[in-house]
């Protein structure tokens, strides 16, 4: 009887002992998985809460724009709202849609609908067209797809400086590698500034002309800024 009882005390220890070792060993597993689920959670909580405080900023200027769009012949035909088709997440297609002008960047701000709904995301790499997408190799089409589309980027924030190590394609890769919060307020940051200091640079010198803001894109750099 008492070799019985410790027979089965030392079964228990030995059930308990292995317990907490594979404990142990899921807990880095567990660690990790819950950290990128996380990630993923705090920025489409940046996006929603974010996005939602824009669009409500920015929806008299956008009511506005689509009104004096419409008041005008060329638009009347087309409509004010441009549809067309690009990649998202997952690699699906969506619909997306623009005001007709690249005033004061009200088309991106039309865009902030497609942000609170999912579609976008505040920063991330350019939404591309199908023709676009079906031209990456497998590598560069994995990370997009495992991406949201921006309303603004790396690439869109940096291209413009002409520097060979700024080319879009190898900024998308380097956000698709590091990005994160710290560095998603750090363009949005610079896509404020950027505009703002033209702005102001414009105030400054009303009768200067200046490049567009697609005048200083790279050769090839994606049209679906």
């Amino acid at each position: 009887m008492r070799y019985a009882k410790q027979t089965a005390a030392r079964r228990t220890r030995l059930t308990l002992l292995s317990a907490r070792r594979a404990a142990g060993r899921a807990a880095p597993g567990i660690e990790r998985l819950a950290g990128s689920l996380a990630a993923p959670d705090v920025k489409r909580t940046l996006d929603v809460a974010l996005g939602t405080a824009m669009l409500l900023a920015a929806a008299p200027a956008l009511a506005l724009a689509a009104l004096a769009l419409t008041l005008r012949p060329p638009f009347t035909r087309d409509g004010v709202i441009r549809r067309e088709t690009r990649i998202g997440l997952g690699g699906r297609p969506f619909e997306l849609r623009s005001l007709r002008t690249r005033r004061f960047r009200l088309d991106l701000l039309s865009r902030l609908p497609h942000v609170v709904r999912g579609d976008l995301s505040l920063v991330g790499p350019p939404p591309l067209t199908p023709a676009e997408a079906a031209l990456l190799d497998q590598s560069a089409g994995r990370r997009r797809h495992d991406l949201r589309p921006g309303l603004t980027g790396l690439a869109q924030v940096r291209a413009r400086s002409g520097m060979p190590w700024d080319e879009p394609a190898l900024l998308d890769a380097h956000y698709a590698e590091h990005h994160g919060t710290r560095l998603d307020l750090a363009i949005l940051a610079q896509s404020v500034r950027i505009p703002l200091h033209a702005a102001l640079r414009g105030l400054r010198h009303p009768g200067k002309a200046h490049l567009s803001d697609t005048d200083h894109r790279l050769p090839g750099y994606s049209t679906a800024e």
